[in-house]
């Protein structure tokens, strides 16, 4: 009945709510996103630091500064894309991570 016209029926596919994800991360979300990293270096360093005033060293902190390169030295793939084998080329950019403020992976499988 109302087929055509301004009363049609709307599509069930253009309705509901609309979640728009950009593809790329803006440059705002990357300064964000080194701004991270250099905190954790800072933390890292800070407690490097105050522990070597006092004498004492953790074996944590050791393994970390071993394994674990600073912001300034990691590739830019490796700070704004995570590896995920389910991607089809093993990388996905970060934002699409769930939680991806709260997640540091700094480290990669060899060959990603």
């Amino acid at each position: 009945m109302f087929g055509l016209g301004p009363l049609r029926a709307t599509n069930v596919l253009s309705g509901g709510l609309l979640w728009k994800c950009p593809w790329r991360l803006s440059p705002f979300q990357k300064y964000r996103q080194r701004k991270r990293l250099q905190a954790v270096d800072s933390v890292i360093s800070t407690l490097e630091t105050s522990l070597a005033k006092q004498g004492m060293t953790i074996s944590a902190l050791q393994r970390w500064r071993q394994e674990m390169p600073q912001e300034h030295e990691l590739l830019a793939r490796d700070k704004y894309t995570i590896f995920d084998r389910k991607v089809k080329r093993y990388r996905k950019s970060i934002h699409k991570l769930p939680k991806w403020t709260r997640v540091s992976q700094r480290i990669n499988p060899p060959g990603y």
